[in-house]
């Protein structure tokens, strides 16, 4: 026992985050130094890495063309962001959001939410996607953050492919097995900018991370 707390960092509360990031750094010089990543794709592929300890991203996280960039022309002026849980909702910096204009939102706790897929018997997160893309309505970019519900993405692609919604970008990562993989690859098929996880790999956790990536750029 006194071997392994003599091992232990002396690191500063404050510290703790960019002594986690240098960490990242060194173990991708050692075990990952085949890998050269884009410089605009590297912020967040470290921040999911950083979430998660899981350094599988480096090869599921993958981008659209230009996503970053367009991500953060939409990030800065004055998008919405929606999130298929409330743990994303409030991973998410808000207060640097709303340094641009944005604002974050989750639908999927509303009791109008829960009566109408109740109705309709589909589940809570198709009924938010629905809603969220009303307020495409009021001349704002739509950013979703989905890191939980493969039915939001589904949801999304079907919207998209009927014409009545265009997001400005998708972060697809949620979790899981049943339909988790097909629905990723449903979004990567749009002509929408995104950020995916392919893979099983992903959650709430990872698409905070992700947006707060993007945000701290």
């Amino acid at each position: 026992m006194e071997g392994i707390y003599a091992e232990l960092e002396q690191v500063a509360p404050a510290d703790i985050e960019r002594r986690s990031f240098e960490m990242i750094g060194e173990i991708l010089a050692k075990e990952y130094s085949d890998r050269v990543l884009d410089p605009k794709q590297e912020p967040i592929i470290k921040r999911a890495i950083h979430t998660t300890a899981d350094f599988s991203y480096l090869d599921n996280l993958v981008f659209s063309e230009n996503a970053v960039d367009i991500a953060l022309e939409i990030l800065h002026n004055n998008c919405y962001v929606i999130t298929d849980t409330n743990m994303a909702l409030a991973g998410i910096n808000k207060k640097k959001l709303a340094q641009y204009g944005g604002r974050a939102y989750c639908f999927m706790a509303d009791e109008d939410v829960a009566a109408e897929a109740k109705r309709r018997g589909v589940t809570r997160a198709v009924v938010s996607m629905e809603k969220a893309a009303k307020l495409a309505e009021q001349g704002r970019k739509l950013v979703f953050a989905i890191g939980n519900a493969p039915t939001a993405l589904i949801q999304l692609y079907e919207m998209i492919v009927n014409g009545s919604l265009k997001p400005g970008l998708i972060i697809g990562v949620p979790v899981g097995f049943v339909n988790v993989v097909q629905s990723k690859e449903l979004i990567m098929q749009t002509n929408v900018p995104y950020i995916v996880a392919k893979g099983r790999k992903g959650g709430s956790n990872v698409a905070a991370a992700i947006m707060n990536a993007l945000l701290y750029m």
